[in-house]
């Protein structure tokens, strides 16, 4: 008896496995929640403070005296603002901060991008790796072992006031400046530059046209550093300005301490007003800030 043999081949079926559903990671890695507890922690140390002063600004000396200087007061006494106002002068008083800030921002950026443009292209040559290293070793020089020949100075020559001032912190923050400049020109490729000088473009113009749009991201950081340092001096322009009428936001609250003194509502209004832009303008440039460090660093 004959048996019909079938050449089709058998299917083996394989076993399933199981597979465990995984969370999807973040970007930028897992979060690591103990971390983030504790820098939640450790920005208390900002807030409560900031917290204390607007509470202090907003109380009459009568609520100052009752509880603790963390209760909200209610009512809210908006007059303090305008004592302070009053008392300081702050238009006055914040036109020449400005003045300053903004001279001082305009010619970091204008001045530290150049120098370190030169520098960086043309490395090559002694005489800059040598303007380098003198920038660098200035890094190490306290602004008050130069104070009193920088005040002579800016007297012999009648800049002894806010422009003076302004030139000042151009040249004393020329040293950090040109660091973060250089670190971010070297990622820049000089071909960019070789192609515009070819199309008939001058130094001047390769410098606007091409490299400074690419210096946008490490211009907003310096920028916002010279901006938080001129409106917060004081040393420089209480030891600069001679004329009291021209001096500074951060000065003129000290000259009023006295009066500050009787009313420390008033004092702490006064204080939020002067604080106000500067923390404005970090919390809208403080992801530039990041950024522009980041890539410099990392080119």
């Amino acid at each position: 008896m004959a048996t019909e043999v079938s050449n089709t081949p058998a299917v083996i079926t394989a076993p399933r496995i199981r597979t465990r559903r995984t969370r999807p990671v973040p970007e930028g890695g897992r979060v690591n929640w103990g971390l983030t507890v504790i820098v939640a922690i450790v920005s208390l140390i900002v807030l409560l403070p900031l917290y204390f002063a607007i509470a202090m600004a907003l109380k009459s000396p009568a609520q100052t005296g009752t509880g603790t200087g963390f209760n909200f007061p209610w009512p809210i006494q908006w007059g303090n603002f305008r004592a302070a106002w009053d008392l300081t002068d702050t238009p006055l008083a914040a036109s020449m901060s400005l003045l300053i800030t903004v001279i001082a921002v305009i010619g970091e950026i204008i001045v530290s991008a150049l120098a370190a443009w030169a520098i960086v292209r043309n490395w090559g040559h002694w005489q800059f790796r040598v303007t380098f290293g003198y920038l660098m070793l200035a890094l190490f020089i306290p602004f008050p072992v130069v104070a009193l020949p920088q005040v002579k100075l800016m007297a012999a020559i009648s800049l002894d006031n806010p422009f003076g001032v302004a030139i000042l912190h151009i040249l004393f923050n020329l040293a950090f400046n040109v660091l973060l400049f250089s670190a971010f020109i070297r990622g820049i490729p000089v071909e960019l530059e070789e192609s515009a000088r070819l199309d008939g473009c001058t130094t001047w113009q390769t410098f606007r046209r091409i490299v400074l749009p690419l210096l946008a991201p490490i211009s907003a950081t310096v920028g916002i550093f010279a901006f938080l340092q001129s409106w917060n001096d004081f040393m420089m322009p209480n030891l600069i300005t001679a004329n009291p009428k021209f001096q500074t936001l951060p000065v003129v609250q000290y000259l009023f301490q006295d009066q500050f003194t009787t009313n420390i509502n008033v004092a702490f209004a006064s204080y939020l007003m002067a604080l106000l832009p500067t923390l404005v303008a970090f919390l809208i440039a403080q992801r530039w800030v990041v950024s522009g460090i980041m890539r410099g660093s990392i080119k």
